[in-house]
């Protein structure tokens, strides 16, 4: 599907790409953001060579690629997707909808990062700023809409993106939606204890006893990144992580060549936080650091230690943040627990296009409605926040 540019001497060429093969991965990753570990192309290729991203999959890629002179300016990761699992932007009901009405809502387009909720800059530009650089993202919005529209998908969904590019997606016909995570921000702690003394003295408390009750147990906990992360590792969080889906009924997007290929490609980001009781390996928590940014991930047990989740998962991963002077701590989707312990809730922001017009219109109905309540329930959360200044200042 080539694109022609109003102005020929730009020398602009946009296509879809089916996979990352034949595309440079330097060239890819100058593009990908300095805090954004997911849309690397290790991440994204130990996806693809592991299956479980591709055609034969519910995440089949198509990925936009924007070239000026033969080099690689512009990308956008999109997927053709054929369900709703493992986007954390819920849409079921928009898709129960469709069905109801006979309209078909599969496949669709997502842009996104594949099973991760982790937020960030979505429309990949060699001028990272959108703002600064806003006709090559909008002529990959507009190359991307070109293509939903010959091939017949519902629409398109933007999931994690930047508030400016949702703003921009906008302006080509995305709906703005609103949602809200629990993220915890480092405010110039020096040490895990100046984050304790931030809190209201109840959790300030709690979280005393919940680490102290780990430590008495007689568990190990160790981290590991860079070059002493070892195959023996991945290979502990591998059964880990099916453990885990295992007892809690979860979906198991990845398989075990995943882990082997993130040790390979992804060494430089990913940290895992490991717990052991004598020479087995019970416990852990699979993570990635890049830039001022940290992302818990993945956690798996095979046994039940109290509070070893909230050691591996939140209070260890803490403490490393305020070590390494790391800005922002994302522990994933969901949790009202991660507030309770000092997590802010954060917006985080999406953008959806929907060609049908009686289903757009009653979406984006909908979304008006959800992002005032959105807007209503980040306030209300903070102005009650465990962590003084945040309380403050909602």
């Amino acid at each position: 599907m080539p694109f022609r540019p109003q102005c020929p001497e730009t020398a602009v060429q946009l296509r879809i790409q089916a996979g990352l093969k034949g595309i440079d991965a330097r060239a890819w990753d100058r593009l990908v953001g300095s805090g954004d570990p997911f849309l690397e192309y290790g991440f994204l290729a130990a996806m693809e060579e592991s299956g479980v991203v591709g055609e034969a999959t519910a995440w089949q890629p198509r990925y936009v690629i924007m070239e000026r002179k033969g080099t690689l300016v512009g990308a956008v990761p999109l997927f053709i997707k054929w369900d709703s699992y493992g986007e954390f932007i819920f849409d079921w009901q928009w898709a129960q909808a469709f069905q109801r009405s006979g309209i078909p809502y599969y496949p669709k387009g997502v842009v996104a990062a594949p099973f991760t909720p982790a937020a960030g800059p979505r429309i990949l530009l060699a001028d990272p700023a959108v703002a600064s650089n806003p006709a090559d993202a909008a002529a990959m919005i507009g190359f991307m809409n070109e293509f939903s529209a010959a091939e017949g998908l519902s629409g398109i969904h933007a999931l994690f993106c930047t508030e400016a590019e949702q703003r921009l997606l906008g302006e080509q016909g995305y709906a703005p939606r609103l949602t809200h995570q629990f993220h915890w921000i480092n405010q110039g702690y020096q040490t895990f204890e100046d984050y304790l003394g931030a809190l209201r003295s109840k959790k300030r408390k709690q979280i005393r006893r919940e680490r102290e009750s780990v430590l008495n147990s007689g568990v190990e906990i160790e981290v590991f990144s860079g070059e002493a992360l070892r195959e023996e590792h991945l290979e502990a969080m591998w059964k880990l992580y099916v453990a885990n889906a295992q007892r809690a009924w979860g979906q198991m997007y990845l398989n075990r060549a995943t882990f082997d290929l993130l040790l390979e490609y992804c060494r430089h980001t990913l940290l895992l936080v490991m717990a052991r009781a004598g020479d087995e390996w019970i416990g852990g928590s699979l993570c990635f650091v890049k830039g001022p940014n940290l992302y818990g991930r993945y956690w798996g047990a095979t046994c039940f230690v109290p509070n070893l989740h909230f050691e591996c998962c939140y209070y260890r991963l803490i403490e490393h943040a305020i070590e390494q002077r790391l800005e922002l701590f994302e522990a994933g989707a969901q949790g009202e627990h991660k507030f309770l312990r000092g997590f802010v809730a954060s917006p985080t922001y999406s953008a959806h296009r929907i060609e049908h017009p009686g289903a757009r219109r009653a979406i984006e109905g909908f979304l008006d409605e959800e992002r005032r309540h959105g807007a209503e329930t980040i306030a209300g959360y903070n102005r009650v926040s465990p962590v003084k200044t945040v309380r403050r200042g909602a």
